[in-house]
């Protein structure tokens, strides 16, 4: 079967915003999540859908190569068209400067470190108020024993006898002159006889240090930012490359989150909601006491004002919206039903107006007949 278009999967245009994509995400895990559909497998397919066509549509370079492929190019790896993240114009600048002799010296221009990512994963509460972050992270480093040079201390490297220290080595072809780079020396245009013990020649070694990594309240999941200058060290003194921090927000057991508001269901209890009364509520600040109504409906949502997560700047705080579910109890004692029919007889139709609009409604279309019994009635609670 084929797969649908991940745009009409999440329900928005093709030039929508990043922010457009994210919301909609939401909604729809919200609305398909399997905790909220449990045995229902057609919830479950969906939900897995809705997850494959964010992780594309969310990540820029996917849905780039999304927009211009198709599937197909959602599952090319990260950078196609340049091959291991080389630019066109790094691959034909190579081309032109070996062929015409562009390289003359070796290759020892000081090369900018590499950008690292790191994944970080962090507690719904974390997310909402902003943490300090402990991390490790592979990095490259110039090696302290041979200063960079990679040569043992007290030696130093050599002219490469091959090129002569030009990097290239050059043999003619018809009427042109072509220049390849020296197989000896790499097109560095120098060995070295004597190798750092330490790194081997690299001139840098790779270590792991403990360093903190501020993330601000309110970040949201998915986000990414970029710390300039926090990723590899560069090779021949070159500049360092950035670190960028990829955020993924741990899923609450109580909360879910939109936008700025936390978003909590509360199941009560019938007689809760017939006759009202306080019920406690969790909020990321702890509990609180909330008041129910006497007469509130089953969807009645409640706004608690400034219980939700802190917005991205730490100007205030969004809301908390608690979403009432009245749970009807399944199993009564001989004595309860008794009590409950007394209560259903005590009780007219002016106590359910929504009720007796409905009916009313339906003798308009149907006529005052009794409808024929339904023989096929199956369950999706």
């Amino acid at each position: 079967m084929a797969k649908r278009d991940y745009y009409e999967v999440l329900g928005v245009e093709r030039a929508a915003s990043d922010q457009e994509i994210k919301s909609a995400f939401r909604k729809l895990a919200h609305q398909f999540h399997p905790d909220k559909n449990p045995g229902d497998r057609q919830a479950e397919e969906r939900f897995k859908e809705i997850n494959e066509a964010n992780e594309v549509l969310s990540d820029p370079q996917k849905r780039a190569q999304y927009d211009r492929f198709g599937h197909a190019g959602a599952q090319m790896p990260a950078g196609y068209g340049e091959p291991f993240g080389a630019s066109m114009a790094d691959i034909f600048g190579d081309f032109f400067g070996d062929m015409f002799g562009g390289r003359r010296g070796g290759r020892t221009s000081r090369r900018r470190g590499h950008d690292l990512r790191y994944n970080l994963e962090v507690s719904f509460e974390e997310a909402a108020f902003g943490t300090n972050a402990t991390i490790r992270i592979p990095r490259h480093k110039t090696c302290e024993a041979c200063g960079g040079s990679g040569a043992r201390r007290g030696t130093s490297a050599r002219r490469c006898s091959t090129c002569g220290g030009a990097g290239e080595v050059r043999f003619s072809q018809g009427f042109f002159s072509v220049a390849r780079t020296c197989p000896a020396c790499e097109g560095k245009g120098t060995v070295i006889p004597d190798p750092c013990p330490e790194c081997r020649s690299a001139g840098r070694v790779v270590y792991q240090a403990a360093e903190t990594i501020p993330v601000p309240a309110g970040v949201d999941d998915g986000a990414r930012y970029r710390l300039a200058g926090r990723g590899d060290e560069g090779e021949d003194g070159g500049p360092p490359g950035d670190l960028y921090i990829h955020v993924s927000v741990k899923e609450h057991p109580l909360f879910t989150r939109e936008e700025s508001d936390v978003i909590c269901e509360l199941p009560i209890s019938f007689t809760l909601a017939a006759l009202g009364g306080k019920v406690e509520v969790p909020t990321l600040d702890g509990k609180v006491q909330m008041s129910i109504p006497a007469g509130t409906q089953s969807g009645k949502n409640f706004r608690l004002r400034n219980k939700g997560i802190t917005r991205l700047g730490g100007v205030g705080r969004g809301d908390q919206i608690v979403q009432v579910t009245v749970e009807v109890p399944r199993h009564l004692t001989k004595k309860q039903r008794e009590l409950v029919e007394q209560l259903a007889q005590s009780m007219g139709e002016a106590q359910h107006p929504r009720s007796r609009s409905f009916f009313d409604k339906v003798k308009e279309l149907f006529g005052a007949e009794p409808g024929a019994e339904a023989s096929d009635v199956e369950s999706t609670g």
